[in-house]
């Protein structure tokens, strides 16, 4: 496996969720370098058995929603 794709998302908290998806693989973190730690650790967690087949890359795409008053 050559890359993993996180969606993540901003929570209104201001924390931040990340989705792996291709993988089942969710994690969090108060900020970004706390999500991003969270997401090393969940990936080496996941893959901690089959390190042959763990992701050279992991790619993070921040998805933001945002809305406004159109007049």
């Amino acid at each position: 496996m050559k890359e993993l794709i996180f969606e993540v998302t901003q929570e209104v908290d201001g924390g931040y969720v990340a989705e792996c998806l291709t993988e089942p693989i969710v994690t969090q973190g108060d900020d970004w370098a706390a999500m991003r730690a969270a997401v090393d650790e969940a990936v080496r967690g996941y893959f901690f058995d089959a390190l042959a087949s763990a992701p050279s890359r992991i790619r993070l795409h921040l998805v933001r929603d945002e809305s406004f008053a159109f007049a």
